[in-house]
């Protein structure tokens, strides 16, 4: 009786010694979960009169969390077109159902300004396309201010002595700008189709006779075919430039094509029906982006869309930093007075709810730069406030948010580059970070020129200097296009000291999950910056070209 005794208190007390070296590893071992933060939360009254919810947190935390969901809905929405991108892979159909019998009427609108150096590449170009020359005719439509009208008209006057159906067109008063120029050659054009190319375009001798055919069937309304680029190897910022171009011609162009909504003709690379421009009201300016404007306004009336991604026109990309944010200014600010303009109308329309919400997106998505700017500004108070909130809340609330917000910029473009470029598509992931970081760096010339189209102030149509350079290390013969500068390239410059500051915050905080993200708030904002700066105004301690005073007036340019 004794000995059993003896056995349950020595195993009594091995019990009680192994619990008390549990409890004593518990004591020291790192508190996570779920039950660790209900009771640090609600449980542990240690720290309780110490710290409590106040106005000053909710006016900040509150207003950040509002923007990132928002930016979630439009991440959201990326992941969207990738799918319905796959999902109506079978309605991509690159070759026409039919053919015409007879090849009909074409007119080709060349719409430039103040093009010295690149309208010769056009026009050789364009004249050298396979088509009847009895049923084409070239419109150049030149409201050009400086030598760019004897370039021109010389070279329309060797063409039309060759043989070729071709007419120049000069304009004094730029009314209307892009959209009346095309308007005025639309009024004296004998073709029933109208194709359209930019000064910085070349369309390739095959490029008509691939797209033509595809009007045989009486519905369609307009083509648009994928955007290439000359110089996609030229530097950095070009090669970025080409994946964000890419993304929208593969997948936002893909998916929306694909799943019968409403998509843009681009302004250039692409050819109409006339009826189709009559039908949807015709060439108007009361917006930076007349060719979106047109295209829902044309998709109303009743007419479809076609893009042809198969069908390549190369063009070329900004090489300068300054003409890149003022050719995505001029696009952030025309598409928001379109959905002002147009967003209306698709609502009060028969159109499918699903086309509505799609436009909705579509229409205003710059409106995330603003949201951006709002972000920023939070940023560092908000991270002041949540610095003893631990990892759960992260886990819980950031990560969500980014994988919706953030993550699918990467997702989306990755998915584009491997639809084109199948082998060698991997490449994309190097230039990620960069592309996110130019995406944050126009956030202070697109948030201005959205506001300024919400708040109804009107601007010229600023024209995207082209350069003509193609090859690495080619310098460029246009600087006299060169945009002004003025404060935005000093304005990104303090914002990048600002996220700076915050990096300095989450290193000293020992919050180092933050500290990728908010690097590429600084790359953005010191890339957009230096770079205004050094391919502007120090621009001319080098070539001797005063940049400020060598584009072209009495048109305001540049940001």
């Amino acid at each position: 009786m004794s000995a059993a005794l003896s056995i349950a208190s020595f195993n009594a007390a091995r019990l009680t010694g192994a619990l008390a070296r549990q409890a004593a590893l518990l004591a020291f071992a790192p508190q996570s979960g779920l039950r660790h933060y209900l009771k640090m939360q609600y449980a542990d009254q240690t720290f309780k009169g110490l710290y409590h919810w106040n106005w000053f947190d909710a006016s900040m935390l509150l207003p950040y969390f509002a923007v990132m969901i928002v930016l979630s809905f439009y991440g959201i929405h990326r992941y969207t077109m990738c799918y319905q991108y796959f999902k109506y892979r079978r309605n991509a159909k690159p070759n026409p159902p039919r053919q015409f019998a007879e090849l009909p009427a074409v007119t080709i609108q060349l719409p430039i300004f103040n093009e010295q150096f690149v309208i010769d590449r056009l026009i050789d170009a364009v004249c050298s396309i396979e088509y009847p020359r009895e049923k084409l005719e070239i419109q150049v439509l030149d409201d050009s201010t400086d030598e760019t009208r004897e370039v021109a008209s010389a070279i329309v006057e060797r063409y039309a002595a060759l043989g070729h159906n071709i007419v120049y067109i000069h304009r004094s008063n730029r009314i209307g700008f892009k959209a009346g120029a095309l308007d005025e050659g639309l009024k004296v054009a004998k073709g029933e189709f109208i194709a359209i190319f930019d000064a910085d375009f070349v369309p390739p001798t095959d490029w008509l006779m691939k797209v033509i055919h595809h009007f045989a069937e009486p519905e369609i309304g307009m083509v648009q075919t994928r955007w290439t680029h000359l110089n996609r190897d030229y530097s950095l910022l070009t090669r970025v430039e080409a994946i964000l171009l890419d993304g929208h011609f593969v997948l936002e162009h893909g998916a929306r094509f694909r799943s019968g909504e409403f998509f843009n003709f681009n302004g250039t690379a692409g050819m109409w029906r006339r009826q189709a421009i009559y039908d949807g009201g015709g060439w108007q300016h009361d917006t930076l982006t007349e060719d979106t404007d047109l295209s829902y306004r044309s998709q109303m009336a009743g007419w479809k869309f076609k893009y042809l991604p198969s069908v390549e026109c190369p063009s070329e990309l900004p090489i300068e930093m300054t003409a890149f944010k003022t050719q995505q200014a001029r696009w952030a600010k025309g598409l928001i007075q379109t959905s002002i303009k147009i967003l209306p109308r698709v609502f009060r329309s028969n159109a499918p709810l699903r086309i509505k919400v799609e436009a909705v997106y579509h229409l205003t998505a710059n409106v995330s730069y603003p949201l951006m700017v709002i972000m920023s500004a939070l940023l560092i108070p908000a991270m002041i406030c949540r610095f003893y909130q631990g990892w759960f809340q992260m886990l819980l609330i950031d990560v969500p948010l980014f994988t919706a917000s953030s993550f699918s910029i990467a997702v989306f473009y990755v998915m584009s580059e491997r639809e084109i470029y199948p082998r060698t598509w991997k490449r994309t992931f190097f230039y990620l970070p960069f592309l996110m970081a130019l995406g944050i760096g126009l956030t202070v010339t697109n948030t201005k020129a959205v506001m300024e189209a919400l708040f109804g102030i009107k601007s010229a149509f600023v024209r995207t200097p082209k350069y003509r350079v193609a090859q690495k290390g080619q310098k460029s013969q246009a600087a006299k296009y060169r945009k002004r500068l003025k404060l935005t390239p000093w304005i990104e410059l303090l914002l990048g000291c600002y996220f700076a500051a915050a990096i300095w915050y989450t290193f000293t905080n020992k919050n180092y999950f933050t500290a990728p993200f908010l690097i590429l708030f600084v790359v953005g904002y010191w890339y957009t910056g230096l770079m205004s700066l050094l391919q502007g105004r120090f621009e001319r301690w080098r070539s001797g070209v005063n940049a400020d005073e060598s584009s072209p007036k009495p048109f305001p340019v540049g940001i």
